[in-house]
């Protein structure tokens, strides 16, 4: 049988919280990544998150970002391996208190934003968040787009990883998403999200947006929860993939 996580990135507000939509997605996905601070989130959000998350029996993430709320962590920065080292380790260790307070246990880490990107292509940044990850509990699993180098640093440091797969976002014929910048990064066509995603977890494979078929591995599937239509598009995937016998669940 095949099996997917479904996660999505929450707790991405601030003071009054974004309650309806993320209570509606937690219905659907199985891992919730939660804002640290840097990027977006409080520590109230964060507490009010991992309390839902817990609710709703959604596996917890950090989602550690650039210290940029303006750009919303989208815009790349010049950093050191020591400065990401230091920057992961401080926000994981922030979310891991407010989990153990509520009684939950973190489950995962997955970079946001441009942190993600830059790691993906950066051994050298790759290797400094997984070695902060893993030192700080080798237990976790580090999330990272399929065949990067986040993933494969994550690996070489003893670190379960998961292979993370988009719904919503085009691939270059490297393996690595159309940048936001760029005409058609995004896919905003609900069925031809459905249809990738299934090519990609029941064949392994993502074309790219010159047409060429690309090899992917695909653990978990990310549901992007900026979107007004993203709780109705996380339902409906899961029902889908699910009619295609493809069981919904929790990495283990």
């Amino acid at each position: 049988m095949i099996q997917i996580d479904l996660n999505c990135d929450m707790g991405e507000s601030f003071g009054e919280y974004r309650l309806g939509s993320d209570n509606e997605l937690l219905k659907c996905i199985t891992s919730a990544n939660i804002a640290c601070g840097f990027h977006a989130g409080d520590p109230s959000v964060m507490r009010h998150t991992v309390r839902q998350a817990i609710a709703h029996g959604a596996a917890i993430g950090a989602h550690p970002g650039l210290p940029d709320l303006a750009g919303f962590g989208r815009r790349r920065m010049e950093i050191t391996p020591d400065e990401a080292y230091d920057m992961v380790s401080y926000q994981i260790g922030a979310l891991m208190a407010l989990t153990i307070q509520e009684g939950g246990q973190l489950h995962h880490v997955k970079p946001h934003g441009a942190l993600y990107n830059m790691a993906a292509v950066s051994r050298p940044l790759a290797e400094a968040i997984a070695c902060a990850i893993h030192r700080i509990d080798p237990g976790l699993i580090l999330y990272g787009l399929a065949g990067s180098k986040l993933v494969a640093a994550g690996q070489r440091t003893g670190l379960r990883t998961a292979s993370e797969v988009f719904a919503d976002r085009t691939y270059q014929d490297d393996g690595t998403l159309t940048p936001r910048s760029l005409p058609g990064a995004l896919i905003t066509d609900e069925e031809q999200a459905v249809l990738q995603v299934l090519r990609m977890v029941k064949e392994g494979v993502v074309m790219s947006q010159s047409g060429k078929m690309i090899p992917i591995a695909a653990d978990t599937i990310c549901i992007h929860g900026d979107s007004p239509h993203a709780p109705a598009f996380a339902h409906a995937l899961r029902i889908r993939l699910e009619s295609e016998g493809v069981h919904v669940q929790t990495i283990h």
